[in-house]
């Protein structure tokens, strides 16, 4: 008498995990050290930092790198943005931005606010709110503490 293993018979096909509904948050709620952020805020100022690279480059090595800190905020306050290359043109001031996927990044002991490659800026006309603009979170300075066990 033969038994027959059930599972053997099913043909085995991927199943796609669902897609869940993204999480807007508002800035207030930015903490250090978080990714998987999707907000919806206001350009209040952008500014060029760095820029490499150019149209005669002597070392076809070398790439162009443009990063800019953009001021951005919603009506809970403001963080800087760290923009890079193809963001850079995206982040005009008065322009209104989704940001998908977005992480908080330390720099200097404070937060800004970063995409990298698994996230996306989106341009929205849908932005109607007035920023507060006195609440910036990137003026807040962190300490990293060790705590021993």
């Amino acid at each position: 008498m033969a038994t027959s293993n059930p599972l053997a018979q099913q043909p085995s096909t991927p199943v796609k995990p669902a897609l869940r509904k993204p999480v807007f948050i508002k800035i207030c709620d930015l903490k250090p050290e978080t990714a998987g952020l999707t907000l919806v805020v206001k350009v209040l100022s952008s500014e060029i930092v760095l820029q490499k690279g150019g149209v005669a480059s002597v070392s076809s090595n070398v790439r162009n790198v443009r990063i800019a800190e953009c001021l951005v905020g919603d009506e809970t306050g403001t963080i800087v943005f760290t923009a890079r290359n193809h963001q850079v043109d995206l982040m005009k001031p008065g322009t209104g931005v989704i940001i998908r996927n977005g992480k908080i990044d330390m720099f200097k002991g404070s937060m800004r606010l970063a995409v990298d490659k698994w996230g996306r800026i989106e341009v929205t006309d849908s932005v109607t709110f007035e920023v507060k603009e006195d609440n910036n979170l990137s003026l807040m300075e962190y300490e990293l503490v060790n705590i021993a066990e």
